[in-house]
């Protein structure tokens, strides 16, 4: 009664549904956090209506303290992360989402759900920092 003879190779296709749901939902948080940077990097000097909007506020709010310098690194960042999670999203439909690039095993279930776009597991990256 071996019920596993074989090490899983890659995740079955209802756990990669799984993740293209936590994947979608991060993906729209990001872009919607990225369009509110770019309205303030845009808007910086105007009196747009965008002005009453709350979260709008809260970012203008913040840029008296952060210099547009920061928030344009910020968007930056943003952006690279809608790309990495848009990368997962095309591994996913290779079926390829959740194998550790280095060693082609799978990537724990724990480190995909927190870092839904890795490519490594966490072994391989403190491997790679060595």
């Amino acid at each position: 009664m071996n019920m596993e003879a074989t090490e899983k190779t890659r995740y079955s296709d209802e756990e990669l549904e799984e993740f293209r749901t936590i994947i979608n939902e991060k993906l729209a948080l990001a872009k919607r956090d990225y369009d509110q940077m770019m309205a303030v990097i845009t808007n910086q000097d105007s009196n747009d209506v965008d002005d009453t909007s709350p979260t709008y506020k809260a970012l203008e709010e913040g840029s008296a303290t952060q210099s547009k310098e920061e928030i344009i690194t910020m968007a930056a960042r943003q952006q690279k992360f809608i790309q990495g999670l848009k990368a997962a999203l095309v591994r996913i439909e290779n079926k390829t989402y959740g194998i550790d690039r280095l060693t082609g095993k799978l990537i724990p279930k724990e480190r995909l759900k927190a870092v839904p776009h890795a490519t490594l597991s966490v072994e391989s990256k403190m491997m790679g920092k060595k």
